[in-house]
């Protein structure tokens, strides 16, 4: 029988569109085991109050002697999951950061934290975010973690060294694959901005660590991921072929190939491992 407890806290982000979503969580009493960090069009910004992340590339990895270990994440964007180890009990703040915000908030382009699967955030961010998750562990509710963690990144942006700016082409380029939901082409995009798809794609991996196709297939994917997730919240069987054809995929086997590219497994598989949080509520629709 399971007695563990599970909280997950959404904040409404307040920092210009550079953090998409913000979510507290905290649970106790779980069963040890591996979790899915899935792929999205987003960077990921962990500060953990119980201690470290523990993570791998594989899950062999995530459970050995080389596994990767941080209190503070940061995450760049990827193509496949991260395998997460689950402890009996954890706590933190995760934030789903916009990729363009990267050297405003980070001092680096995305591109920079692309490499790795994780990167520690004092080593981009320096001591001072280890200062700020002390402050953090000490604060008393979820209102307090997210105002002071709010006041730090605003004055990181106030104060930092953003190491040159994004190519308006290429801010440009973000927004309209946005505005397309990931189903737009790169001919479309290229003709939009006035650059060669060649160029283009040049410029866009240098800012971000991945191609225009790959952002837009990142963008389907969480669109396609929230609708499911939207559903089973609500009780629902997810109907995949209409969730296929709503989001831009050819047909049902391209949105499954895609979800077993980003994930390890299947939509099925996948939900059945999320379903409990899922009812928990640590998904939301609020990044796409």
């Amino acid at each position: 029988m399971e007695t563990g407890s599970r909280e997950f806290v959404r904040a409404v982000p307040r920092l210009d569109g550079m953090v998409v979503s913000a979510v507290g969580y905290r649970t106790t009493g779980e069963r040890p085991g591996l979790h899915r960090g899935l792929p999205s069009p987003y960077l990921t910004l962990i500060f953990s109050f119980d201690g470290p992340v523990v993570s791998g590339l594989t899950p062999e990895q995530a459970g050995g002697a080389d596994a990767i270990s941080s209190d503070i994440v940061l995450g760049g964007l990827h193509q496949s999951p991260a395998y997460v180890v689950k402890p009996e009990h954890e706590a933190g703040i995760q934030l789903a950061v916009h990729p363009l915000a990267a050297r405003a908030l980070f001092g680096v382009p995305a591109a920079e934290l692309a490499g790795d699967i994780v990167t520690s955030g004092t080593e981009v961010m320096g001591r001072r975010a280890a200062d700020v998750r002390e402050l953090l562990c000490e604060r008393d509710t979820w209102e307090e973690r997210f105002a002071a963690l709010s006041a730090y990144l605003r004055q990181r942006v106030a104060t930092g060294d953003a190491r040159g700016s994004v190519r308006p082409e290429v801010a440009e380029a973000w927004a309209w694959l946005a505005r397309h939901r990931g189903a737009g082409t790169l001919g479309g995009l290229s003709r939009h901005v006035a650059l060669s798809e060649r160029r283009l794609t040049a410029l866009f991996r240098a800012e971000t660590g991945i191609g225009p196709k790959q952002a837009a297939r990142l963008m389907r994917f969480q669109r396609a991921r929230n609708t499911v997730v939207r559903s089973v919240a609500a009780g629902a069987a997810p109907d995949l072929a209409r969730v296929a054809a709503d989001c831009g995929f050819y047909d049902h086997s391209h949105l499954v190939r895609d979800f077993r590219q980003y994930t390890g497994t299947s939509p099925s598989g996948w939900l059945a491992e999320e379903c409990r949080n899922i009812q928990a509520g640590s998904h939301g629709g609020g990044e796409e």
